[in-house]
């Protein structure tokens, strides 16, 4: 029996989860929670820029940057400021147990989470 907090498995399976290289991280002007990322899925188009508001839990954007990271990438794009933002990123915990999720070893950009 479905309810508020419970989804089916057909919905679930319209989430999309792929691990995606960030290949360039800056700040986002004028704020200061945002960022905005370049992340390569190996797709045809080419990296998509993704913006994310997760400014607090990193020391540098540079640091990010060769890091495999987990990525909603079906979502509808979004204006966030002014720039286009073309997946989320998927990360766990607030404050101090935020974390990251990616893979435990390099795997193709693209790769899909099941």
């Amino acid at each position: 029996m479905a309810d508020e907090n419970h989804i089916s498995i057909d919905e679930f399976a319209k989430i999309e989860v792929k691990v995606g290289t960030v290949r360039s991280a800056e700040l986002v002007p004028e704020t200061d929670k945002l960022l905005r990322l370049v992340v390569d899925f190996n797709e045809e188009t080419g990296p998509r820029q993704i913006v994310s508001g997760i400014r607090a839990y990193v020391n540098e954007p540079e640091d990010l940057v060769g890091r495999q990271l987990a990525f909603v990438t079906n979502l509808l794009p979004r204006k966030i400021k002014g720039l286009e933002s073309n997946g989320m990123l998927f990360a766990v915990g607030q404050d101090d147990t935020f974390a990251f999720l990616s893979p435990d070893r390099d795997v193709p950009p693209g790769t899909t989470a099941h």
